[in-house]
C-alpha cells in the first residue's frame, strides 16, 4: 500500500534523548485533554523517572493518561514505574505480557516496537527513541550516549497518528475482555489545521492490513533515487528483494551509504549482517560502523528530498513481525538536516569498512558470519516468516 502524504505539517527533527526528552516533557506539561504514550522500553532510570513524573503531574491535573508498553521490552515496568503511574490514576496496559522462554513461537515474536506519543490530538512524537537514558547501556557502561532520532509533529498528520494509538488501545481492551467507555476519534481540544508546509505520511507495520507498508515505502523511495541514498539502521538484514533494489540503485550510479551498528549488542544479528558486507562492498556501497556508543537509529534520506524516521529496523523482525511506526517526509529542508546529522555521525563517531579491510578478515570470522546468517534464516523458517525473501 502506497503511503498517503498529507500537506500542511511541521516536522521537527529530534536527535537522541538530549532533544527528545525535554520536548516530550514540555508537551506533557502543556496537556489539557489527553495523553497517549506507547513504548517498547520504559526504564527505571533518570530519563524514565522524568517522564513518569510528568505523566503523574498530568494525571493529577485531571488529564486522562494512557500508557502502553511491550511485555518483553518493558517486562520490569508493571511492578516498578507502572505501579506508581497506576496509583496516580494513569491507565496502564502491557502488550503481550507473557513471554514463553525457550519456546520459539510466531506470536511470541510479535512485539510492540513502536514509540509514539500523542498529546491533545495536537502534538505527536514518532521515532526510535525508547524511554531510557542515552547513557543507560546495560552491561557496557563505558560507552558513549546512544544515537537515535525522533520527530515532533504538528498539523493534519497528528489525527492519523491519534487514530492509530486509539485503535490499538481499544484492541488491547477487547483482548482483555474489558469494558471501557468509547474514546473519541479526536479529543475536544484537537486541531487539524495546517501548521507548516511539509508533506508527511504516517506508516505502520502490523499483522493485518499493513504488513509490508514500511518496507514498501523504503522500496519506492530507493527505486526512484537519482543521486544519493543514506540509510542508518541499528539492525540491518534486508531480504533478497530489498537488497536487489538497493544494488540496482547503485548500478545506475546512485551513491549508497549505510550506517550500521558497530557494537555487538545482539551477536546473532550483528554477525548475520556482516555476512552481507562482501556483496554490498563489492558493488560500491559504502559501509560505516558506529563505534562510540550504541546506534539505535532507523532513518533514511533519499536525494535530499525524501526522508523517514521511525522505529522500524531493516531486518526481518521489524519488517515481518513487530508492530512498528515510521513517518515519511517529503521536504528538502528536513531531509537536508537529517542528512547533515548523519554525515556528522559518520565523520566523528563511526569507522568506514572498506573492501580491503573486509577481505583481511580470516576464515574463522567469515564462517562465524555465515553461521549466524544461516541461523537467522532457520529461525524464520521455523516460524514460517520471511517467505522467499530469505530463502537463498
Amino acid at each position: 500500500m502506497s503511503a498517503a502524504y498529507l500537506p500542511g505539517n511541521q516536522v521537527d527533527l529530534l536527535e537522541s534523548g538530549g532533544d527528545f526528552f525535554p520536548a516530550l516533557e514540555a508537551a506533557i506539561a502543556s496537556a489539557e485533554c489527553e495523553i497517549h504514550l506507547e513504548t517498547y522500553i520504559f526504564a527505571d532510570d533518570e530519563s524514565g523517572q522524568r517522564i513518569v513524573a510528568a505523566l503523574m503531574g498530568a494525571a493529577e491535573r485531571g488529564v486522562p493518561v494512557r500508557v502502553l508498553v511491550d511485555g518483553f521490552g518493558a517486562r520490569e515496568f508493571p511492578v516498578g514505574l507502572g505501579r506508581r503511574l497506576v496509583a496516580a490514576g494513569v491507565q496502564v496496559e502491557v502488550y503481550r505480557p507473557e513471554v514463553a522462554r525457550l519456546r520459539l513461537r510466531r506470536h511470541r515474536l510479535r512485539r510492540l516496537h513502536r514509540k509514539l506519543a500523542v498529546i491533545d490530538g495536537r502534538i505527536a512524537f514518532v521515532g526510535g527513541i525508547n524511554l531510557i537514558d542515552d547513557l543507560n547501556n546495560g552491561s557496557m557502561p563505558g560507552l558513549g550516549p546512544r544515537f537515535d532520532y525522533a520527530v515532533r509533529i504538528t498539523g493534519p498528520l497528528v489525527a492519523h497518528i491519534h487514530r492509530s494509538v486509539v485503535k490499538l488501545w481499544r484492541l488491547i481492551g477487547w483482548a482483555r475482555l474489558q469494558r471501557r467507555p468509547p474514546l473519541p476519534s479526536l479529543p475536544a481540544c484537537a486541531e487539524e489545521a495546517p501548521s507548516g508546509l511539509m508533506a508527511a505520511a504516517f506508516i505502520i507495520r502490523d499483522n493485518l492490513r499493513h504488513r509490508r507498508d514500511i518496507e514498501q515505502a523504503y522500496l519506492e523511495a530507493i527505486a526512484t533515487a537519482r543521486s544519493e541514498i543514506i540509510l542508518a539502521s541499528a539492525y540491518f538484514l534486508p531480504g533478497r528483494r530489498f537488497r536487489r533494489i538497493l544494488l540496482d540503485a547503485r548500478a545506475r550510479g546512485v551513491a549508497v551509504t549505510i550506517l550500521l551498528q558497530g557494537q555487538v549488542e545482539y551477536a546473532l544479528l550483528h554477525y548475520a549482517t556482516q555476512a552481507l558486507y562482501g556483496k554490498l562492498l563489492g558493488n560500491g556501497v559504502r559501509l560505516f560502523e558506529y563505534r562510540s556508543g550504541f546506534l539505535h537509529a532507523k532513518v533514511a534520506v533519499v536525494d535530499e528530498v525524501w526522508a523517514t524516521v521511525g522505529s522500524s529496523n531493516i531486518d526481518p523482525f521489524s519488517l515481518l513481525l513487530a508492530r512498528e511506526a515510521n513517518v515519511a517526509i517529503k521536504d528538502a529542508g528536513f531531509a537536508t538536516r537529517l542528512r547533515e546529522s548523519l554525515q556528522r555521525a559518520m565523520a566523528q563517531d563511526a569507522v568506514e569498512i572498506t573492501r580491503a579491510d573486509f577481505k583481511r578478515s580470516g576464515w574463522p570470522a567469515r564462517m562465524l558470519r555465515w553461521i549466524a546468517y544461516g541461523m537467522v534464516r532457520m529461525m524464520l523458517g521455523i516460524t514460517r516468516y520471511g517467505g522467499r525473501d530469505y530463502r537463498e
